[in-house]
C-alpha cells in the first residue's frame, strides 16, 4: 500500500509502542529495517535487525550509524521515535541541570547526531526521508514534570524545520509527526494504576486522564498503529510533495481556529 519495498529504514526506539508498530509496518511493506533501543523487545518481526544502544550518548549514536552502514549499506528513511521523560514530580524548581541535560539528550540530540552521521549519504544519493516524532507538548505543554520534555520537543521541532529548509532542495524530505496521548502498553498500565488507586474502572480512569489533558474531542487517545500508518504514508512516494510540515495526530486536542 505504501510502496516501501526494499527501502533501507532506521527506526529508533523500535521495540515498544509507536516504534514497534513502525518497525512491523515497514517490514510488512517489504522494507529492510534496522531498529535500536537499550534492550531488545520480544515482538520484532523476523528479519528486522536489532542493535542495542544508548542513544542518549554520542557513542551510542555512532555505533548505530556504523551498524546502519554495515547491515543496510546506507539508509533511505530515518524515523526518530525514541524519546520520553523520567523527570521527577515537583515542577520547574526540581529540574536541575542534570534533568535538563537528560531531557535534551533523550529527545533532541539523538536526532541531531544520527542525522549528522547518516544524512550525507542521503544527500549523495539525492533522495531520502527523515521523520522526527515530536509531541503536541511542544505547543501545548503540560505543567509540572514535563516542562523539560516539552522544551526539548520544541527544540526538536525547530531543528527539524530548519533542517528541512537546508536539505529539501537537495532531494531529502524532512517532516514532523506530533502525537497527543497515545494508548501504548505503558499508557494502559498507567491508567490501570490510576483506576486501582481510585477504586474505579479502567474507562473512568481513562476519561479522567483525557480531562486532565483538556479533553480529546475524538473521545479517545490515538492508537500506536494509527501513528505508524501516518508515518508510513509520509515516508512513502504518496507524500512525495510534502516536506517541512508538522502533522498532528491528537484527536483534536490542540484547539484550532
Amino acid at each position: 500500500m505504501f510502496s516501501l519495498q526494499n527501502q533501507r529504514v532506521l527506526v529508533t526506539g523500535g521495540t515498544k509502542g509507536v516504534g514497534r508498530e513502525v518497525v512491523a509496518l515497514m517490514h510488512a511493506e517489504g522494507a529492510r529495517v534496522l531498529t535500536t533501543a537499550r534492550s531488545p523487545g520480544d515482538q520484532l518481526p523476523p528479519g528486522a535487525v536489532f542493535i542495542a544502544a544508548d542513544l542518549t550518548t554520542a557513542q551510542g549514536c555512532t555505533a548505530v550509524a556504523q551498524a546502519v552502514r554495515e547491515h543496510l549499506g546506507g539508509v533511505d528513511l530515518i524515523v526518530h521515535v525514541a524519546g520520553g521523560s523520567k523527570a521527577p514530580v515537583g515542577g520547574f524548581a526540581v529540574l536541575d541541570d542534570d534533568e535538563w541535560a537528560q531531557a535534551l539528550n533523550f529527545n533532541l540530540m539523538p536526532s541531531v547526531r544520527l542525522d549528522r552521521a547518516l544524512l550525507p549519504g542521503m544527500l549523495e544519493q539525492g533522495k531520502g526521508v527523515i521523520i522526527h516524532v515530536t509531541s503536541i507538548q511542544s505547543r501545548l505543554p503540560l505543567p509540572e514534570s514535563t516542562t523539560a520534555y516539552a522544551a526539548a520537543k520544541a527544540a526538536l521541532s525547530t531543528y527539524s524545520k530548519s533542517l528541512s529548509k537546508e536539505v529539501s532542495p537537495k532531494g531529502v524530505r524532512v517532516l514532523r509527526v506530533s502525537p497527543g496521548w497515545i494508548e501504548t502498553d505503558a499508557a494502559t498500565a498507567f491508567v490501570n494504576d490510576l483506576a486501582a488507586k481510585a477504586g474505579s474502572g479502567y474507562e473512568a480512569a481513562r476519561q479522567s486522564v483525557m480531562q486532565a489533558l483538556g479533553g480529546i474531542p475524538l473521545g479517545r487517545p490515538a492508537q500506536p498503529r494509527e501513528v505508524a500508518e501516518l508515518i508510513a504514508f509520509l515516508a512513502s512516494p504518496l507524500a512525495a510533495g510534502l516536506t517541512g510540515q508538522e502533522y498532528v495526530i491528537d484527536g483534536g486536542t490542540i484547539p484550532v481556529a
